[in-house]
């Protein structure tokens, strides 16, 4: 094909080499190409945060950016955190405080607080309502989603 990007990155600790369209969304090059489904995309606008993924450890919204500038960058989705037999932490601490229903802006909030739990191993819960005013969710009404941030930064701290 004409105007092909010859891509190359690391997605979930797996390496990848595909031609894509340069104007190709990263979102889509991990739903469509790699078939990562747990990126989700909402609202195509950076706003809602359910296609939030971490490129180099630094949380993004995917929809947002093209495929070609995760070139030769590490990318991380909701998939490479862990799996039902070994959840991480933050996924343990979810599913123990109820702070999902359902599920569709759950990837994006463990993308999102990863990297800032680690950064604020011991947040207050203003500081927790900060960190997620970038996600929308529809169900919950927010208050499960403190608790488990509170709950997972316990769970990591024990190690």
């Amino acid at each position: 094909m004409e105007n092909q990007f010859d891509l190359s990155l690391t997605v979930n600790g797996v390496s990848y080499q595909r031609e894509v369209d340069p104007r190709r969304l990263l979102s889509d090059f991990l739903r469509h190409d790699l078939g990562l489904t747990g990126t989700h995309v909402g609202c195509e606008h950076g706003v809602c945060g359910a296609c939030t993924v971490l490129l180099d450890g630094a949380p993004v919204r995917s929809c947002l950016i093209f495929a070609p500038q995760a070139h030769e960058h590490e990318i991380t989705t909701v998939e490479g955190l862990g799996t039902i037999d070994d959840m991480h932490p933050l996924q343990e601490a979810f599913r123990e405080a109820h702070a999902l229903q359902c599920g569709f802006c759950t990837p994006g909030f463990l993308t999102t607080l990863l990297p800032w739990l680690e950064e604020h191993p011991q947040p207050s819960e203003e500081e927790i309502r900060e960190a997620i005013s970038g996600n929308l969710c529809r169900c919950t009404g927010y208050q499960h989603i403190i608790d488990a941030v509170k709950l997972a930064a316990e769970k990591m701290a024990a190690g």
